[in-house]
């Protein structure tokens, strides 16, 4: 009743002002009260983790130049992992990679060498037992296997150092010229903005004029001896920006990923080496002084910058497979009946998935209930393109084999990815051999692509290529002269580091990692992929960490960087995983991901029955600071969950990725909450989507709305508390796709976005209430629903950036939404409802208690803020 009251008297307080502001100057408070907020909910990191903050908040694409600064409060404390107490019981074993022997005793001052050795040494001496790692790079051969023979085993660093466990294998490369040259060549990537956040300046950057193609750009920076970077804006931009060619006199050249955007640099003179490498069989990616290096691709670009390529086939071919299942599974029973829409459970076995591990899931059969034509997004791809010198350039090649082709699907929902089978360098006709199963709908043809891993592309720096017959490293060294020789060269090798595996039955107890980082695994987008029940994405299940029949497992303030895969990998039966205060940074695919087994069908670990529990339940994923993931894998997230129920994310941060932040790929039994978190810079490269993404398009039954009873009804999802920034290509702040059911969102902070709320095809039983949506279009966007499943959207304030309708509810009948006791602000305070004033709509009867008025000051939407979230 206070909130209530309160948000009446700001009503009429707003009202009764002339308010001046708008987005523009609400914008940069908002960031600088984001900054406040993570420092409130993880309030232990270091200055620089701040610092990247401030940055993610200042550089996004609309924030309006903005000084977001660190808090004074926070110190200069540059350590990143935290100093564990040692061990009170049970055995220690030391590891020290650069000083220790395996024949040693593995004391303090007779360390053992390998980490494998030390997990020998602690089994023998049975649990509880300690390795502490010391400070270093300790490089695993293979992956580590943790079994119930482990219980109770801690590995963590010693005394706070820094230490590393790696996947890959050092080299040390003899290099020997191959082609170097002193004269300098022009290098252009597309979708990459070398001026963003600069100004004309002289002598550094000036404006040159306008033309109708970047190649006019880049032919007059190329006639200006003292033009060294260029940036052209191409017609979609705003106002004057539109065909506009910049110059930088500076040579920097930092460029940030933005679509509409080419740009090029005049590189230095050809530098590069090569090196005859007889133990390497592969190098599926290269570290170089823990840097990732660029397979030579086309168009050149950083993959850490984004996609990186605005590349148009000239055709694509279409799938060469019969599309239909070769067999259906979709029983009459279990039946939802809350919804018109999925109230059936749907899958299809082979045909057009035979790719697939296992051959089968929701997009492999003809009764998705998506379309009105049940093959429209059957999981299918193309099977080539033709790419000729129009295209590539640099072709024809002499050599595709290892060549890689990456394409967005067209809307930009994941990315695929194609081996080449045969390529016909007359034509440019490429056929495709495995891959394309990188995600759940199908589709007959790519959209941007490149290219990667063709010797012909290695003209740019830090760009390698491995002839794997030869067995030869070829190196864009990107200095002058040779690498030198204390340049460290690391080939990622490993796709796992540790697998604690165990049983249902018997399960592996008290595994725990603290303070230890994890690096250098090789890429895992072409291993096989299964389809987690009905959301739009395939998975491989695997991870840089990877555990399955565990309790009580810990990841505590660990380090994950540049992992080229999965970080962490939570499958089957799980039951209290917590993984907090670690960060992630620079991961290939996604930081976590939560993927169970249900039963029910001849297809092992598919079917709607989940109450058998053998799925990860109770995770605990709380206070972990994630940002820049997504390099390979755009379909890619924080926290992914499939057939997983009963978790709780709290207190993380996350930013800048290429899609949804947190992702929930079905409605497997609910009871998980979302709390406390700071979402920002999500679907920076996709779109049609939201900073949280559900679906629940497939039929489940569990036990857990009751603990009893097997229902196909869930329990709620709670999302509260949490402040999220739905920029970039964000179309809502809570993106309740297709069916999703049974959330109650209250308490919430959030911002931008096209609508608030949303949920369609079948979506039903959410609630929204006590939120507060700033700068949206509209409240809420939701479908048609069943008379006892309608949503609820009430005591909500919503700050519009537009006059009129402030959502799209069922006016009328037994599935009438019902709103009540809202408050509505619009530039000039009309608001609009079913077809009518607010106030004629309410003279009717409807909508109760719901204001509307002018745009309110700034100062009073933080403050609802502040007291929303509690801080």
């Amino acid at each position: 009743m206070a909130h209530q009251i309160l948000l009446i008297f700001l009503t009429v307080l707003s009202l009764f002002c002339v308010s001046k502001s708008d987005q523009t100057t609400f914008d940069c408070k908002m960031r600088q009260l984001a900054m406040e907020y993570a420092h409130k909910i993880q309030p232990f990191r270091t200055h620089q983790q701040f610092q990247q903050i401030a940055d993610a908040l200042n550089g996004a694409e609309e924030a309006q130049n903005c000084n977001v600064t660190v808090p004074f409060s926070v110190h200069y404390n540059s350590n990143r992992v935290p100093s564990f107490t040692l061990p009170l019981s049970g055995s220690t074993v030391y590891v020290d990679a650069e000083k220790g022997s395996d024949s040693n005793s593995g004391t303090f001052q007779d360390p053992l060498k390998t980490i494998g050795r030390a997990v020998m040494m602690a089994r023998k001496a049975g649990s509880p037992s300690t390795i502490l790692l010391r400070k270093g790079t300790h490089f695993l051969n293979q992956t580590i296997e943790l079994t119930s023979a482990d219980n109770e085993l801690a590995i963590q660093n010693y005394d706070g150092e820094e230490a590393w466990i790696s996947g890959g294998v050092p080299v040390q490369p003899q290099w020997k010229p191959y082609n170097v040259s002193t004269g300098r060549s022009w290098v252009v990537q597309q979708m990459e903005n070398a001026i963003y956040g600069d100004h004309p300046t002289p002598g550094r950057i000036a404006i040159n004029g306008t033309y109708d193609t970047w190649q006019g750009c880049e032919m007059m920076c190329k006639a200006n001896e003292t033009c060294n970077v260029w940036t052209w804006h191409d017609q979609t931009q705003p106002g004057s920006y539109k065909n506009q060619c910049w110059f930088r006199f500076d040579d920097v050249y930092k460029p940030t990923a933005e679509a509409g955007h080419v740009s090029g640099f005049r590189t230095a003179a050809a530098n590069v080496y090569v090196a005859h490498l007889p133990d390497v069989s592969s190098v599926p990616g290269l570290r170089v002084n823990k840097m990732r290096a660029i397979r030579a691709r086309y168009p050149n670009a950083d993959p850490e910058n984004g996609f990186g390529s605005s590349l148009a086939a000239k055709k694509w071919t279409p799938p060469n497979i019969p599309l239909m299942p070769d067999t259906e599974i979709n029983p009459d029973t279990p039946l939802r009946t809350t919804a018109n829409s999925f109230q059936k459970y749907q899958i299809g076995v082979g045909g057009t998935c035979k790719q697939l591990e296992p051959p089968a899931g929701f997009w492999c059969g003809n009764n998705t209930n998506r379309s009105t034509d049940p093959r429209q997004y059957l999981h299918r791809h193309p099977s080539g393109m033709l790419a000729d010198r129009t295209v590539l350039p640099n072709s024809p090649y002499k050599n595709v084999t290892g060549a890689v082709v990456h394409t967005w699907r067209p809307a930009h929902w994941f990315t695929m990815m194609f081996e080449i089978s045969d390529y016909d360098p007359s034509t440019g006709n490429f056929s495709f051999g495995r891959g394309g199963f990188q995600g759940g709908e199908g589709v007959d043809s790519g959209a941007e692509f490149y290219i990667e891993n063709i010797m012909e592309e290695l003209d740019s720096a830090n760009e390698y290529y491995f002839d794997e017959r030869e067995r030869k490293l070829y190196f864009f060294y990107n200095g002058t002269g040779m690498p030198p020789p204390e340049t460290d060269f690391v080939v990622t090798n490993l796709k796992t580091l540790f697998t604690v595996r165990g049983s249902q039955e018997t399960p592996v107890k008290g595994i725990s990692f603290r303070g230890v980082g994890f690096r250098d695994t090789a890429y895992t987008y072409m291993d096989p992929h299964g389809m987690p029940s009905g959301g739009d994405w395939t998975l491989e299940r695997m991870g840089a960490l990877f555990f399955e029949g565990t309790v009580d497992t810990l990841v505590d303030s660990c380090l994950f960087e540049r992992l080229d895969g999965n970080g962490v990998m939570i499958s089957g039966f799980n039951r209290n995983v917590t993984v907090q205060k670690s960060e992630f940074v620079w991961i290939g695919n996604t930081a976590i991901a939560s993927w169970g087994y249900t039963r029910g069908t001849e297809v092992e670990g598919m079917g709607w029955d989940g109450t058998d529990g053998n799925q990860p339940r109770f995770n605990r994923i709380m206070y972990n600071f994630v940002h820049e993931l997504g390099i390979w894998q755009k379909q890619s997230s924080l926290y992914f969950q499939s057939q997983s129920c009963q978790n709780v994310l709290q207190g993380n941060i996350f930013f800048n990725g290429p899609r949804a932040g947190i992702n929930f790929n079905d409605g497997f039994g609910g009871g998980s909450n979302l709390t406390e978190n700071l979402l920002l810079n999500t679907c920076r490269e996709s779109g049609d989507h939201g900073p949280f993404n559900s679906w629940d398009r497939q039929v489940y039954v569990t036990k857990v709305r009751d603990g009893m009873t097997a229902s196909t009804i869930k329990e709620y999802d709670m999302i509260f508390n949490n402040f999220i920034i739905a920029n970039y290509h964000s179309s809502m702040a809570i993106d309740n796709d297709d069916g999703s059911c049974y959330y109650r969102t209250f308490g919430n902070f959030f911002v931008y976005s096209g609508s608030g709320m949303k949920n369609d095809f079948g979506g039903h039983d959410n609630d929204h209430h006590d939120n507060i949506y700033a700068y949206v279009g509209r409240g809420f966007g939701i479908c048609g629903q069943l008379e006892g499943h309608v949503d609820y959207f009430y005591n909500n304030t919503v700050v519009m950036t537009r006059d009129g309708d402030y959502g799209n509810p069922a006016c009328s009948g037994p599935g009438k939404t019902v709103l009540h006791d809202n408050n509505i602000y619009t530039p000039h305070g009309n608001v609009t409802e079913c077809g009518m004033s607010l106030k004629e709509w309410q003279a009717k009867g409807n909508d109760h208690g719901t204001v509307a008025g002018v745009l309110p000051k700034d100062e009073v939407i933080l403050d609802l803020a502040r007291q929303v979230l509690k801080f």
